[in-house]
């Protein structure tokens, strides 16, 4: 599952071949499932290629799946207390909902009876989880860190947390390439192999963001 998803990543693959590869992702990890529930690296990428999948069919299904995607985080998280990354994206999942403009409740309100709802406490405290777990191990999980305190009004810690996003080094060439990838999370992971999260944010992007806000909060 995991290989045919970055394959559908490499920034060549054309649409339909990466439609075919996300396809196929989802299909892995689905007989995964099925093989063994008791991992939880099975539920992180369950809830990872879902995510993919519903980029293509639209509203509806992105904010249906959404519901079962959380569902598969917090197991994959119940399996493994000590999975930074699931936290971090769990954390994710929170913040996007948490800061839905009104209007667009609106319209997944019309869709389901009960929409999906977060708040960004719920979001922070994913995130400092994964912090506690696996201390710097995402320049993008400092990066939400200070931007769910600003989303918070607390000024003093949001600047802490985007200070540290800022001076995140890049560790590999990996960490300088520009990903251009759907709409999950994340990067700047200290290591040479392919980041474990749903968008690839890289380091140098994650800096850019971070001096961004910092000159917002003066």
């Amino acid at each position: 599952a995991r290989a045919s998803r970055e394959l559908s990543l490499l920034p060549d693959t054309d649409p339909q071949r990466k439609m075919q590869l996300t396809s196929e992702a989802f299909e892995f990890a689905k007989r995964a499932l099925e093989r063994d529930h008791t991992n939880f690296a099975v539920h992180k990428w369950y809830a990872i290629c879902l995510s993919d999948i519903g980029e293509s069919q639209g509203v509806k299904a992105k904010i249906g799946n959404s519901f079962i995607i959380r569902k598969h985080l917090e197991k994959a998280i119940q399996l493994n207390p000590k999975d930074a990354t699931s936290m971090h994206i769990l954390g994710y999942w929170c913040f996007a909902f948490a800061e839905l403009p009104w209007y667009q409740r609106k319209v997944a309100a019309v869709i389901f009876e009960s929409p999906p709802t977060s708040t960004f406490e719920e979001a922070l405290e994913f995130f400092l989880k994964a912090e506690e777990v696996d201390p710097n191990f995402y320049s993008k999980n400092l990066l939400m860190l200070g931007k769910t305190y600003m989303a918070m009004k607390d000024d003093q810690k949001a600047l802490l947390w985007l200070t540290k996003a800022k001076d995140y080094p890049a560790h590999t060439p990996e960490d300088k390439q520009v990903h251009t990838v759907p709409v999950w999370v994340s990067c700047g992971r200290r290591r040479s192999a392919p980041p474990r999260g749903f968008i690839c944010i890289c380091v140098l992007q994650v800096h850019k963001e971070a001096e961004e806000l910092l000159k917002k909060l003066g």
